[in-house]
């Protein structure tokens, strides 16, 4: 059974930095591609960034590319994400996922994730 679980969530200041975590259980993190996606109320989920199992290659939206970095440590089993500069309209609860058919590139497709954590909230007031 595996289980991802997201924390590191919170409530900060426009310009402010956060850093989110995933935490997976149940197998390996190296065996999959991950991503970070996002979802406000009355939006629909939007993927943010997306990490080949190795880590080698890293893929971002335009809406946080240069703000946000995605990053993973096997060895921890644990993904992150490092977001600088937070904007309002980055509130949203903040979900990861794992991606087990194609680790070795990354997906922007929500339908290509197995596996989903439970979300942590990020509010960035102005």
């Amino acid at each position: 059974q595996v289980q991802l679980v997201e924390s590191g969530g919170g409530l900060v200041q426009a310009g402010d930095s956060l850093r989110l975590s995933c935490t997976a259980s149940g197998r390996a993190l190296s065996t999959f591609g991950m991503g970070w996606f996002r979802q406000a109320p009355g939006k629909e989920r939007e993927y943010v960034a997306g990490i080949s199992w190795s880590g080698g290659t890293t893929d971002y939206s335009d809406s946080v590319k240069g703000r946000f970095t995605i990053q993973r440590d096997n060895a921890q089993n644990t993904l992150y994400l490092l977001m600088d500069s937070l904007k309002p309209e980055d509130t949203a609860t903040y979900y990861c996922a794992a991606d087990i058919e194609t680790p070795w590139e990354t997906t922007p497709r929500g339908d290509d994730y197995a596996y989903w954590g439970q979300g942590t909230q990020v509010t960035v007031s102005s």
